[in-house]
């Protein structure tokens, strides 16, 4: 079975520094059918305008992943992190008893872009932490790299959460390939450009869910087209 979610079908928030898709029920956009697909829980497009930003706030008991697509973000929190996060790096803040932070648009003279992306953890109730690495391009070009799993998987952060984030960036008709987990289910994104997806065109901001019938093949083709694709792959637990 396959779940497909074009880019204008998203939920949209627009406010003056801020334009944000929600591929999945958030804030105040909620649809039953949209809570989420198993263990990604929210998948948020956002662009901050200049000098624009999310004042500070709480979470708790949550794996928070956030991945710059364009420009940079600056990052505050109660742990006593501040830190910037630019474009191929990708952070993982581990809420756990609680954590207050901010993120603010860091660009100078322009917008900064990223995901942030909401896991629940495996363990309630975990000493809050925080991670940051820069993502090895050559490691993606034309394969899907773990950027973000369990710890001891090799990712180039890890997070306490039954999930794993792969990424790629796929040439124009440069073709790669990613097995479907048994029992597991896989969110395809495209973060920027095009991509088929078995052949069916996917355009920016578009996803698929995947969760495999019996008797389906388990092996997904991406082939980047019109100038090629940046893709995320979610691996999922249901």
């Amino acid at each position: 079975m396959r779940i497909l979610r074009r880019s204008a079908e998203r939920f949209h928030t627009e406010i003056s520094w801020l334009n944000s898709r929600h591929t999945f029920s958030f804030g105040h956009h909620f649809d039953p059918k949209w809570r989420g697909f198993g263990t990604l829980l929210v998948l948020n497009d956002d662009v901050v305008a200049p000098q624009g930003g999310f004042a500070t706030h709480g979470h708790r008991d949550m794996e928070i992943v956030s991945y710059v697509v364009e420009g940079a973000l600056a990052h505050k929190d109660s742990m006593g992190n501040g830190t910037t996060i630019r474009r191929g790096e990708v952070q993982r803040m581990s809420a756990g008893t609680g954590v207050r932070h901010s993120e603010y648009n860091a660009t100078p003279g322009g917008s900064v872009r990223f995901l942030q992306l909401w896991f629940p953890p495996t363990t309630l109730g975990l000493q809050p932490s925080y991670a940051q690495a820069s993502i090895d391009e050559n490691a993606r070009r034309g394969r899907f790299a773990l950027l973000a799993g369990p710890e001891g998987e090799g990712g180039v952060v890890s997070m306490h959460a039954d999930a794993r984030l792969y990424g790629a960036i796929l040439a124009d008709d440069e073709v790669t390939t990613f097995d479907v987990p048994q029992g597991r289910g896989v969110w395809v994104q495209v973060v920027t450009g095009h991509v088929a997806l078995d052949g069916e065109d996917l355009d920016e901001g578009d996803g698929v869910g995947v969760l495999l019938e019996p008797g389906e093949p388990t092996t997904l083709r991406l082939a980047g087209t019109r100038g090629g694709a940046e893709v995320l792959i979610f691996d999922v637990a249901g």
